[in-house]
């Protein structure tokens, strides 16, 4: 039993990330779809796709890397916790790196990066950083 499943599927990338995996399986959820589905969108991944072995489904998470074999994914932060949550508004979303990472929030809207929240002027939990 997993408390947190966002903070799991961060963990499993990372160490993938730093293993040099080609690929990480991650099991599925709504949430994990739509992280996956930013990652994808903003260049931090190849690709996923949802699979099923046996009654369990999973999120295949295709990695990236440059010829040199440099991961495009250097820092995963969860930032809202079960613990601890973290709300922001539309103007209180911190730009990540100077703009050169991304932040990903839930908001009434759905998933978003924080530059899309900003454009909509929505604001929501913030989920985690990336860069």
């Amino acid at each position: 039993m997993v408390t947190d499943p966002i903070a799991d599927m961060l963990t499993r990338i990372r160490n993938a990330v730093a293993a040099r995996h080609a690929k990480v399986d991650v099991p599925a959820s709504k949430l994990k779809l739509e992280i996956a589905r930013i990652l994808k969108e903003e260049g931090y991944i190849l690709n996923y796709k949802e699979t099923e072995e046996g009654s369990r489904k999973f999120i295949r998470i295709y990695l990236k890397y440059s010829p040199t074999k440099v991961p495009a994914i250097t820092h995963l932060e969860r930032i809202s916790k079960p613990g601890r949550r973290v709300y922001v508004g539309a103007d209180e979303i911190p730009p990540v790196r100077g703009g050169l990472g991304i932040n990903i929030l839930t908001t009434s809207r759905g998933v978003m990066t924080g530059k899309q929240a900003r454009k909509l002027g929505v604001g929501g939990e913030l989920l985690c950083q990336i860069w």
